[in-house]
């Protein structure tokens, strides 16, 4: 079975994939038809595909996160490629293909990555962050093994969250060892609290995300883990005027660094321009080893990632 990632331009092909997107529209030109916009996944990448003239029954029949059997060809459009659906069927039992050889996930087991975050955690020298921390990871710890970090820019995967946390926990010990300045209890907290509210802010299914909750369109993950840390320095009795408090606060409202970016406020204090870097780093090199993971060997440049600024990577043959 042929895998996304090995799809180039003109390639006619036949094969099993997951309906991660599917959404109907109408076309512009003439008489309005209805279409299938859609994007398939495997477990080496996705690929964005048009099913045109869809039927009533089509509408009826296919639906996100469905196993569907693909005949289609693969185009060029606006300098991405894209599949052009020739027929296409659900998948049966007969077919012998299940949801899980779909699905991507992170490269290290779920369990290892839980155990290092809560060694991690374990590892904070200071009792009231440690105990801060714990309260706000006890709120998803069902969740925390298996869910994205982002619906599609950076860690879009099964475990994706753990994972991003615990790179950003490599980075981050080196960059307190070279920086000794910088606070660890606090960088170390900041990493695992900042995107902790990810979980309620989006609906995921084995690491794909299909919507986001209420609270995440009305609040969102950022506000959210402030909250978190505010219920969990009164139940457990810390003074919510502490600098402790206000600097875990600070950390999770700005790491995004920018307004626009969705942070209320700009780092102000040293942990809080770390966690920002540090965050931005992991983020943005996976975004390139997740394009260039994806991109067939034969192309010297990635499509265009819009984390980056919208622009493609290439491929250097040293």
């Amino acid at each position: 079975m042929t895998q996304i990632k090995q799809l180039i331009s003109g390639d006619d092909f036949t094969g099993f994939y997951l309906l991660k997107e599917l959404e109907v529209k109408l076309t512009n030109g003439g008489a309005p038809k209805d279409y299938f916009d859609i994007v398939l996944c495997d477990g080496s990448g996705q690929m964005a595909a048009k099913l045109w003239d869809v039927s009533a029954t089509d509408k009826e029949t296919f639906f996100p996160m469905g196993l569907v059997k693909v005949q289609g060809v693969v185009q060029t459009y606006r300098e991405k490629l894209q599949i052009k659906i020739i027929r296409m069927r659900l998948a049966t039992a007969e077919d012998g293909v299940k949801m899980t050889d779909f699905i991507r996930s992170a490269p290290i087991a779920p369990v290892d990555l839980i155990h290092t975050i809560q060694q991690t955690m374990n590892s904070i020298v200071d009792e009231d962050i440690r105990t801060i921390v714990s309260y706000c990871v006890s709120k998803v710890e069902d969740k925390l093994d298996h869910y994205p970090a982002a619906k599609m820019h950076h860690h879009a995967y099964f475990a994706g969250l753990a994972y991003h946390i615990v790179r950003m926990l490599e980075i981050g010990e080196f960059i307190c060892g070279q920086r000794p300045f910088l606070n660890a209890d606090l960088i170390k907290a900041g990493i695992i609290l900042h995107d902790i509210a990810k979980p309620e802010e989006m609906i995921a299914q084995l690491g794909i995300v299909t919507d986001y909750s209420l609270q995440g369109k009305l609040i969102g993950h950022i506000s959210l883990a402030s909250n978190w840390i505010t219920e969990a320095a009164i139940r457990c009795g810390i003074d919510l005027d502490s600098e402790k408090v206000l600097g875990l606060q600070h950390l999770v409202l700005s790491h995004h660094n920018l307004g626009e970016w969705g942070s209320p406020v700009q780092p102000q204090t040293a942990e809080a321009v770390a966690l920002h870097h540090i965050d931005a780093m992991d983020a943005k090199l996976q975004m390139v080893e997740d394009a260039l993971e994806a991109t067939p060997e034969t192309e010297p440049w990635t499509p265009f990632i819009r984390g980056l600024e919208n622009k493609p990577i290439y491929r250097m043959k040293l």
